[in-house]
């Protein structure tokens, strides 16, 4: 086989790797998306050398306006990506050389490419966690939008997938709002334990040169550089808990992209979706399928497998770093740009679709869906036990259903048939707007309430 070298190893070794080594080691056909943070942190670094007389000025002029020059080649697409040097580190530094000379032989004192890389990471994962925070706000404020345009319509509330009490649009909408400030709150604790900043770490042990961590972290954006140079170099659980927090999220996309596939049909008709976000079918051309929601509800499986992924490479793995670790990388990136995909499609559909009123109301008061209302009512008109209530109104639910009728429809006549003390009041509290009004408890389903939760939500948003 054809053999390269990689001047990058210097003396050590005398033959570089066959074409199966050179593709199995190298890493930059995808670590290549890490060309911004580690141009970013080699400044840092280089300007930290300086500072400490580590290297010149002069010198450490030339690498930072080279690196500049190097990035700006990438992000025209001018720049000539090269397997045989392995991965974005080695490939900057090469094309530097080239840039400058001699000097950029100099930026590599006194770190690693082990602290390098994690670095690079970091700061990539933390990126993203800004990333994915913005993502949420907006698919936060598309919920909200829907909730305040119909607080007060009445929908079916479900147990088991099967009617249990009405509720209102409103409500439902903020219930997905509030899983995903928790999926903010998450990625933003997520993003303050990473903040951390590895480099200087070395390969392992730190350096014996004079450098200052605190200057590189800060000018990183670090709150402060990380305590222990073993764990430096081998810690991915930043990576780890961006996975962790990015399956759940994905999960809370999934449910609701259920519940929208579900909506969306001709047996609910809750509602209609955009045609920007459906397609149609090649043989039946009555069909507009949710096909957007259901990738996303399909999307979660890939960003928990890359969770599982990575907690299995890093499972077994002694101090400090293994080539294992290369294979961190894939995993958080396509997690990442699946969950950004999910947010913005989801977004997307919140924001264009139209809830129908009717069909929502119909659906909220089928099912004997106020039972439970009549069951309170007895328990706060006729001081009946709650158990003893919720048998009586089982009665009254099992002569409906014989009766081929809802509650609301039996006369006063079958409901004392069942118990005698029953009076016409029970009628005010059978509908379903009676129903969703009397939810006044804090954080219950009443227009009243849900109106409050939207002006709270609008405010901690503005």
């Amino acid at each position: 086989m054809t053999k390269t070298s990689n001047a990058m190893w210097g003396g050590r070794f005398s033959a570089g790797p066959d074409a199966i080594m050179e593709a199995i080691n190298a890493s930059i056909d995808f670590d290549k998306r890490l060309a911004r943070q580690d141009i970013e942190g080699s400044r840092a670094h280089a300007a930290m050398l300086a500072a400490q007389g580590i290297i010149t000025d002069k010198d450490a002029e030339a690498i930072r306006e080279g690196l500049l020059t190097v990035l700006s080649e990438i992000e025209a697409g001018d720049f000539q990506f090269s397997k045989a040097l392995e991965d974005i580190h080695m490939n900057v530094e090469a094309r530097l050389k080239e840039i400058i000379g001699e000097p950029a032989g100099r930026l590599h004192t006194a770190r690693s490419r082990n602290d390098q890389v994690a670095v690079d990471f970091r700061l990539w994962v933390r990126d993203q966690c800004d990333a994915v925070d913005g993502a949420l706000e907006a698919l936060m404020k598309a919920l909200i939008g829907q909730a305040e345009a119909a607080a007060d319509w009445v929908m079916p509330g479900f147990t088991h997938l099967q009617t249990a009490q009405p509720v209102t649009w409103g409500h439902h909408m903020l219930a997905y709002v509030e899983m995903l400030n928790r999926d903010r709150s998450r990625f933003a604790d997520a993003r303050k334990r990473m903040n951390e900043s590895p480099l200087g770490g070395a390969a392992l042990a730190g350096t014996g040169f004079n450098i200052d961590r605190h200057m590189t972290a800060e000018a990183l954006g670090f709150d402060r550089p990380s305590a222990n140079s073993l764990d430096s170099t081998s810690d991915r659980d930043f990576a780890l808990e961006f996975l962790a927090a990015a399956s759940i999220c994905a999960m809370h996309l999934s449910r609701f992209a259920e519940e929208l596939v579900i909506w969306s049909s001709a047996q609910f008709r809750f509602v209609v979706m955009s045609d920007q976000w459906s397609t149609g079918s090649s043989i039946m051309p009555q069909k507009k399928n949710p096909d957007a929601a259901e990738l996303i509800r399909a999307k979660i499986g890939r960003i928990f497998g890359a969770n599982v992924a990575l907690m299995t490479v890093m499972k077994g793995l002694p101090l400090t770093y293994s080539k294992d670790m290369q294979e961190d990388k894939e995993q958080v990136f396509d997690a990442a740009d699946n969950l950004m995909l999910s947010l913005a499609a989801m977004t997307g559909m919140v924001e264009t679709m139209a809830p129908q009123r009717e069909n929502l109301r119909k659906s909220a008061a089928s099912g004997f869906s106020t039972a439970t209302d009549l069951a309170d009512w007895l328990v706060r008109e006729l001081g009946m036990p709650f158990r003893d209530a919720h048998h009586v109104t089982g009665a009254l639910v099992a002569m409906a259903e014989g009766k081929g009728c809802d509650l609301p429809d039996l006369t006063i006549e079958d409901m004392k048939s069942v118990h005698d003390n029953i009076n016409e009041g029970v009628f005010d509290v059978l509908t379903v707007e009676a129903s969703v009004m009397s939810r006044q408890s804090y954080g219950g389903t009443s227009p009243v309430q849900v109106k409050k939760q939207i002006a709270r939500w609008k405010e901690l948003l503005a």
